[in-house]
């Protein structure tokens, strides 16, 4: 683990992390910050994810914390767990919603022949499965007031992104979600909030088609970078403490300056070469260059 400072912005508190798969995972760097700060939690994942992934090391590294396997789209396993984390830690004060998954985007599905099946399975997935688990966290009686809830978005809810395919849909409903249920749960100081972190090379960010690409323009374009999994981690974590208790239904960009950027000096100059090449090729009678 990190010897990074901890300030202890989470002593006390409880919660849970649904999604943390390996090292690369954002919910697994979410983990280990939230345990340096001070909480104690659960983990969950898919029966698959825990045999794939190397969840019960994480649980070692956070102070052996349990581990609930736990389809997030399945509503009796998610009222089983809730029951038996309401019994364990008597209340959470976070939860975060670090899942999302695509077939389509795994199939190289182009989006206007996505499957159907697939589109549903990923918005129930990515964006529906928060909406359950803030529903089995109430009807459990499982949340605290005050409590912080976060999940993770990205920046193509609101911006066209073409291989980001119906993930791009579904973080548009989650983030409607997070809205939704932020301005419910006000009355108790429940916040709900997203974080719209960079390009991460996770297992399931690096499975998206010239994923490579999009990491490397957002890192020309960013004035500070992109941020790693790790950075997102320590900005979660203040969302989750209580130097946060006032922020509520937003999407946070953790984007290094990505999101209010138009273009930079750098770009138009590649842009502009590669035109001036393209040119030069098609004058010449070659074939224009393509991008690999």
């Amino acid at each position: 683990m990190s010897e990074q400072k901890s300030y202890g912005l989470l002593k006390g508190k409880r919660g849970i992390i649904f999604g943390p798969l390996d090292e690369s995972s954002i919910g697994w760097q979410i983990a280990l910050a939230a345990y340096r700060e001070g909480a104690q939690f659960a983990i969950s994942n898919v029966a698959i994810a825990m045999r794939v992934g190397t969840v019960a090391e994480l649980a070692k590294q956070c102070g052996d914390a349990p581990v609930f396997t736990c389809d997030a789209t399945n509503n009796q396993e998610l009222d089983e767990t809730f029951r038996q984390l309401k019994e364990q830690f008597g209340g959470l004060d976070f939860i975060v919603h670090s899942i999302g998954m695509s077939q389509n985007i795994r199939k190289n599905m182009p989006y206007e022949s996505l499957n159907y099946d697939w589109y549903l399975r990923t918005l129930d997935v990515s964006a529906l499965s928060l909406h359950r688990i803030i529903n089995m966290a109430l009807k459990n009686d499982a949340l605290n007031d005050g409590a912080s809830i976060v999940a993770m978005s990205y920046i193509a809810a609101q911006r066209t992104f073409s291989t980001y395919s119906d993930m791009g849909d579904a973080k548009a409903l989650l983030e409607a979600i997070v809205r939704s249920y932020g301005s419910r749960l006000a009355a108790r100081g429940i916040r709900v909030n997203t974080v719209s972190q960079s390009p991460t090379p996770t297992r399931a960010g690096s499975g998206i088609e010239h994923f490579d690409k999009m990491f490397e323009y957002a890192q020309r374009i960013s004035p500070l970078g992109n941020a790693t999994a790790a950075e997102c981690a320590d900005y979660v974590t203040t969302v989750l403490s209580d130097l946060t208790r006032k922020v509520t239904m937003q999407n946070l960009y953790h984007d290094g300056g990505y999101s209010s950027m138009g273009i930079t000096l750098p770009m138009l100059d590649l842009v502009f070469n590669a035109l001036k090449d393209e040119g030069r090729a098609e004058r010449s009678g070659l074939p224009p260059i393509k991008g690999e």
